[in-house]
């Protein structure tokens, strides 16, 4: 990557361990992801699996980790490259001159896949949005959740998401502390609320008959179905490591970012709130009437919100019919969470655009640092809109959902797959490496994670109907944005003559340290 110039504006460092944990947290928000994502895991067919599937995933997401962790400590001066900066210095560092050539290449297929993440994740998170701001109007405004209203939020949300960003990490790590400290203290209320229900109520019909029914898996169909959605709750650790810019010790601190911010989130919070919500379900919870009546997951799955239903549930029954209260309390703090999940992703991925920008991978207006702020401001501006314009498209109905969400996750399978192979050529040929952490965890993540996005595929496809549709039209355009980058390589040669498998000579011309490039 190229080097800054001494008089350039540059980030600040000002993070340590607390703000990089913490920053990445937010982007792992098991509140709001329990509310979102609990519908969709209450498929009558696999919903016992459900708690088996998020320990398969963390394990998973773990592995991944881990890799990240690894090369963050090898390359603390990637500043806000992440898997970006990774993929390049790990051929640079190589002894054999003649994989230089495919540095550039490697660098930019990281950089432009990890797009289809950053890109659109965050206009996932305003449709979300979107959603729950309708569904907590509609409590008390029944007519409310006109796609035009829903559009209008959404455009809002991002536009507030969008000014935090612009003012910079220390405005937005203050704001993810209180959103973290807010969803943990939600989500463990309803939680104990959700147990101590089933304590007081022991002849309610429950659907798992025991606390060890709802940890164990049920069925292997089940539980690698409920683990393809399940992946999707515990991806984020790695944007700890888009801010090694902005971190006052990036080698100590960004790798024990990674790390924490997954067994805090997940290992904690996730195994808690979900074991708690599946131990609470029960044939009591009910949705529609007369012949179209369901219960127990076959009620959840059929609405819009179930955790909004059990909470009304526990509310009226443990605190004095306050259901409808706790259920929009909730609603409120899973809007507060999807703020810092939205803002941590918006942030890391304005600063790997800004990374490539700073490379000229992109137009170089990316590559800018406000002066006073010194943020990345046009990305921070280009992506508010573009999740602004995402979010209002997602918010409209479920198929459009569907489609850009399967986006984000393609994109966010191909960047995890990648970077642990990434980790596995970093490390090669060293001989004081650990095996387990830069070969045998990387290895593992990377055959999971692609084994996981087949398996999102296979099971929308095997669905048929809107879900075949939807992901049609999701590979359709994740081919066409590689194409289109690709273009945008070829087009820059076209116009500048720059090569794009650089000659063996290419070592001399990016800004890695003298000690990582051989001899």
């Amino acid at each position: 990557m190229a080097a800054q110039d001494a008089s350039e504006v540059k980030m600040v460092p000002t993070l340590g361990l607390t703000g990089v944990t913490i920053n990445a947290m937010a982007l792992i928000a098991p509140g709001a992801f329990l509310w979102t994502t609990y519908q969709l895991q209450a498929a009558p067919a696999s919903a016992l699996n459900m708690w088996a599937a998020v320990f398969v995933a963390t394990a998973i997401a773990m592995l991944t980790a881990v890799a990240y962790a690894q090369l963050a400590n090898r390359y603390p001066e990637a500043g806000a490259g992440s898997s970006y900066y990774f993929a390049e210095a790990s051929i640079l560092q190589r002894e054999e001159h003649r994989h230089f050539k495919f540095a550039r290449l490697s660098k930019f297929i990281v950089g432009w896949a990890s797009h289809l993440y950053y890109w659109i994740y965050p206009g996932v998170m305003v449709a979300f949005m979107g959603l729950i701001i309708s569904y907590i109007i509609q409590t008390f405004v029944p007519s409310f959740g006109a796609p035009w209203q829903e559009v209008i939020v959404c455009i809002l949300f991002a536009a507030i998401v969008g000014s935090i960003a612009y003012i910079g990490v220390t405005g937005s790590t203050v704001a993810n502390i209180v959103i973290n400290v807010i969803q943990i203290l939600a989500l463990v209320t309803f939680s104990v609320l959700a147990i101590v229900y089933r304590a007081l109520h022991p002849n309610v019909h429950y659907l798992h008959p025991s606390a060890l029914s709802v940890i164990l898996p049920h069925d292997l169909s089940g539980l690698i179905f409920q683990s393809t959605i399940a992946i999707l709750l515990v991806v984020g650790f790695e944007s700890a490591t888009a801010l090694a810019a902005e971190a006052k010790n990036p080698q100590r601190d960004i790798p024990r970012g990674v790390l924490l911010s997954l067994v805090i989130q997940a290992v904690v919070f996730y195994f808690l709130e979900y074991f708690a919500a599946n131990f609470f379900i029960n044939t009591g919870y009910t949705s529609g009437s007369g012949k179209t009546l369901l219960s127990g997951f076959a009620a959840a799955s059929a609405s819009g919100a179930p955790i909004g239903d059990m909470a009304k549930i526990i509310g009226d029954s443990l605190l004095g019919g306050n259901g409808t209260l706790l259920a929009t309390v909730i609603a409120l703090t899973v809007v507060i969470a999807l703020i810092g999940t939205a803002l941590s992703c918006l942030n890391t991925g304005v600063r790997v655009t800004y990374a490539m920008g700073k490379d000229t991978e992109l137009p170089i207006v990316f590559g800018f640092l406000h002066g006073k702020y010194r943020t990345p401001h046009v990305g921070v501006i280009v992506l508010t809109v573009l999740s602004a314009i995402i979010g209002s498209y997602g918010v409209i109905n479920i198929d459009h959902l569907t489609q850009v969400t399967l986006v984000s996750n393609i994109g966010t399978f191909l960047l995890y797959g990648m970077t642990c192979l990434i980790c596995i050529i970093a490390f090669a040929g060293i001989a004081a490496r650990n095996v387990f952490t830069t070969v045998l965890a990387p290895a593992l993540g990377a055959i999971l994670n692609v084994a996981m996005l087949l398996g999102v595929l296979y099971f929308a496809f095997a669905g048929g109907g809107s879900g075949q549709t939807d992901t049609l039209v999701a590979l359709v355009f994740c081919l066409a944005w590689l194409v289109i980058g690709f273009g945008y390589l070829y087009i820059r040669k076209w116009r500048t003559g720059e090569p794009i498998l650089h000659p063996e000579d290419h070592k001399d011309k990016v800004g890695l340290p003298s000690e990582m490039v051989p001899n």
